[in-house]
Order: C-alpha cells, then sequence, then structure tokens
C-alpha cells in the first residue's frame, strides 16, 4: 500500500546509491528485517519539526510571536544604532562644524552656543543635553530584554497548561491508553523547548545592542566631560 509518509532523505539517497553503483563497487543500503511491520511504521510515526511546532498550540503561536516581534526591534535597533555611531565617528573628524543628524552634533551645538557661560552652566547644559539624547540611544533595549524573558515564562505556562490537561486525562480515562495523554505531554514539552529557543537568541542581540548604546553614550559623556575640562582651563587663563 503507498505510503502515508516518504522515508527520510537518507533512506532515498542510499536506494539511489545502490540502484547507480557500478559492478564490483560497494554501496549501503537500509534493509527493514520487519518486512514493513516495526521499523517502517515507527519512521511514518515519526513527527516532523512542522509537527513538534504545531504541538504547542495557542501557547506556542504566543511564544513565537514574542520572537519575532523582539527579533524585529533588535534588528531595527541594530540598524539605527550602527548608522548613528557612523555619524558620530564622522563628527569626531570634524568637531567645528557640528551637525544636527548626530547625538554629538546636537551636544557640541549646545556647547558653541554657551561658550560664554562659566564652567558649572555650561556642565548643566551638556548634561541636559545627554539626558535628552540618552532615551533615543535606549530606546527599545528594554522591550527585547522584557520579551527575553517573557518567552521562557511563556514556556513554562504551557508546560503547566500540558500538566493539567494531561491529569484531567488521566482522572477520565485512566492510564490504559497513553496515547490519550500523549498530545497534553506534547504540550507541557515543546512549549517549554520554544520558550528557551526564543529566548536565547533574543538575549544574544539584546546584548548587541545594548553594548551598541553603550558606546555611543560614553562617546557622548567623554566628548563633554572634555569640552568641559577645556573651558575650565580657558577660564584659569
Amino acid at each position: 500500500s503507498p505510503l502515508g509518509r516518504q522515508p527520510q532523505s537518507k533512506i532515498h539517497n542510499s536506494v539511489a546509491a545502490y540502484h547507480n553503483a557500478s559492478t564490483g563497487e560497494i554501496a549501503g543500503l537500509y534493509l527493514d528485517p520487519t518486512k514493513g511491520n516495526s521499523l517502517l511504521r515507527l519512521n511514518q510515526q515519526r513527527s516532523t519539526l512542522f509537527e513538534y511546532y504545531q504541538a504547542g498550540e495557542e501557547v506556542g503561536y504566543i511564544i513565537t510571536a514574542v520572537f519575532f516581534i523582539g527579533l524585529l526591534i533588535a534588528l531595527e535597533r541594530i540598524i539605527v544604532l550602527t548608522l548613528v555611531g557612523g555619524k558620530i565617528r564622522a563628527q569626531l573628524k570634524n568637531l567645528a562644524q557640528p551637525s544636527e543628524q548626530n547625538p554629538l552634533g546636537r551636544i557640541l551645538r549646545v556647547y558653541h552656543e554657551n561658550k560664554t557661560a562659566d564652567v558649572e552652566n555650561l556642565e548643566l547644559k551638556l548634561d541636559e543635553a545627554i539626558l535628552r539624547e540618552t532615551p533615543k540611544v535606549d530606546r527599545g533595549i528594554g522591550l527585547i530584554k522584557l520579551f527575553s524573558a517573557v518567552a521562557p515564562l511563556l514556556g513554562l505556562l504551557g508546560t503547566v497548561i500540558g500538566m493539567i490537561l494531561t491529569f484531567q486525562q488521566i482522572t477520565l480515562y485512566g492510564t490504559g491508553d497513553p496515547k490519550l495523554m500523549a498530545g497534553s505531554i506534547s504540550l507541557a514539552l515543546v512549549t517549554t523547548a520554544q520558550g528557551l529557543v526564543a529566548a536565547i537568541p533574543l538575549l544574544f542581540v539584546h546584548s548587541i545592542v545594548s553594548a551598541k548604546a553603550k558606546s555611543i553614550l560614553h562617546v557622548l559623556d567623554e566628548q563633554a566631560a572634555g569640552i568641559i575640562a577645556a573651558h575650565a582651563e580657558q577660564e584659569k587663563a
């Protein structure tokens, strides 16, 4: 009878290699000594990756949504912060002509507008300018971190739901047929795996985005401190 699901590709490939082998050549071939009664049946019952994913049901779909939203936010922040970092590096080569198109340029413009102020007032003005830039640089980082923490918790929720359903089925039908509990146990295990699979990449991209943001803010703080020090020396001169 026709197979409901074809064997794995490595089995197909072994048949093709055996068929195309020349005389005297040794070629491997998979054989089922049970004549399809056991090994082939087990192969037919093996779940695909997509079927494992579907076993997570609604909780799995929510975890997937959390993962992709967090990943999109992270990719957007990586692109934006990379572009901002490039503009800041270009501005560092031309400090005399500040541009409004980058955070460092806006801070330098504050300095040029307050050159006649004393050191204390200039420091306050620059601190205020840096505080205005910080939320723009840090935007989205907290959300990525939140999603990376929520994903495994949702997986744990799926595990709890799966175990509750399993015990309900044991109460109703007993333990005579394990197949009745297979779906609930799959939900319990698969959602845990899905939560971890979502959380681990999000933690990595959160680390990348956070490092880029800290690097930009460090440059702003460093340049502001240098401006204040130079201004203080001018006042003493």
